[in-house]
């Protein structure tokens, strides 16, 4: 049988019937009414007779057909069937297709951006759109090196150098999301340390003197706002945790019985559970926000949207009309006014306190403690705070020269 040539491929045109022109071992061009030309080869396999598509000419030339031909040969050479072989490459195929950067990522956006912030998911959606689905989006994400990535990065840090060190953060979750799925074997942005140039570093504005102190929560107390704003004013300064999580407090998370707020590590920056014992002073302020808002999901729900935790601004301002500036005070300020007063004026333990703070902190061996780490002694320590900011409000700022010290050795 003679084969087929180039030239008689290209001739073959239209007919009244579809008609095969054979190339010898069950390959053939398949030409329909229309004049469409197809490469199919027939073959056994397990007693069955199948028949295999090899591309559509004059995409796939006569030579590619013949490759292709082979290489199913060969296939059946060791006993596999070609046709199954095709449809596991197609799923593979259609696997990394939806195992790109931006596919992992919308993934994790799904699962993880629902608990956060407005200003967060906003913010971490735009360095996504804007910043690195354009240069790494469409890349299979198992197959993205660094130097893509900090192509991504340079971009950003034209812009701001912060944006940019927030842009590898984000980077980096989706990676070490994409190994924990199976679908990546390493995160390519440990390798940028020291690629980028150094943020500045950005100091919140706190009050940390007592006498300051004590005027502030003497402020906070005769706050006339809404009641659900002053309780949050008061728990910022009785728990000292991140703004966020102040506001995104869950009726759910506190434990009465306990006297805890167990915040779960899916809202912790550091991905890790994490107590907050509850002082007296704490429990009275949220029996007293309880009746505003105790049937809503957020201790602090947004005034519009009762769905929704308070905005990242509803404490900042509260500051700000009891006469705060920016430069004077901000929600994070609370943070630095405790861990301040805490070692300085009542002289507790360094570790427990940053223990408190929700800071990663490592024992002697150089591993990190586990949320009930001292629990007891920071159970004390946060009464201790909480009476000390009573007797501070009261007008009592040198309550810490009758404070019995704390600080022990490491």
């Amino acid at each position: 049988m003679a084969k087929l040539t180039a030239t008689g491929v290209r001739n073959a045109g239209a007919a009244a019937k579809s008609y095969k022109l054979a190339d010898g071992g069950g390959l053939y061009l398949f030409v329909n009414t229309k004049g469409a030309r197809y490469w199919r080869y027939d073959y056994r396999f397990a007693g069955a007779r199948k028949t295999l598509a090899l591309g559509v000419y004059p995409e796939v030339s006569l030579k590619d057909a013949r490759e292709r031909h082979a290489r199913a040969r060969e296939m059946l050479a060791n006993d596999l069937d070609p046709s199954a072989q095709k449809k596991i490459q197609k799923l593979h195929a259609d696997v990394e297709s939806n195992n790109t950067f931006e596919a992992v990522a919308d993934e994790w956006c799904e699962r993880h951006l629902a608990e956060k912030s407005q200003g967060y998911r906003v913010r971490s959606e735009r360095i996504f759109t804007q910043d690195l689905y354009p240069v790494i989006g469409f890349r299979p994400i198992k197959e993205i090196t660094a130097v893509e990535v900090l192509s991504a990065l340079r971009n950003v840090e034209e812009r701001t150098i912060d944006m940019a060190h927030r842009a590898r953060q984000l980077a980096s979750l989706i990676f070490r999301y994409a190994i924990a799925t199976g679908r990546a074997e390493r995160d390519p942005t440990t390798d940028l340390k020291g690629a980028l140039k150094n943020k500045k570093v950005k100091h919140h504005a706190a009050i940390t003197d007592p006498v300051g102190v004590g005027r502030l929560l003497r402020d906070i107390q005769h706050y006339e706002g809404r009641p659900v704003v002053k309780a949050a004013l008061e728990l910022s300064a009785l728990l000292f945790q991140r703004p966020g999580e102040i506001r995104q407090m869950k009726w759910e998370e506190i434990n009465w019985r306990e006297s805890r707020w167990e915040i779960p590590a899916a809202k912790m920056k550091m991905d890790r559970d994490h107590i907050v014992p509850l002082s007296r002073q704490a429990i009275a302020a949220l029996e007293r926000v309880e009746p505003f808002t105790g049937r809503f999901m957020y201790v602090f729900p947004n005034e519009r949207s009762r769905t929704r935790a308070m905005s990242d601004n509803g404490i900042r301002s509260a500051l700000r009309t009891l006469g705060y500036t920016n430069e004077e005070m901000t929600p994070h300020g609370f943070r630095a006014m405790a861990r301040t007063l805490l070692d300085e004026e009542l002289r507790f333990r360094p570790d427990w306190i940053e223990q408190q703070l929700a800071h990663r902190v490592s024992d002697p061996l150089g591993r990190a403690y586990n949320r009930t780490a001292f629990i007891d002694e920071r159970t004390n320590m946060m009464q201790v705070w909480a009476d000390y900011l009573e007797d501070l409000r009261d007008g009592d700022p040198n309550r810490a020269n009758n404070v019995t010290p704390f600080r022990r050795s490491l």
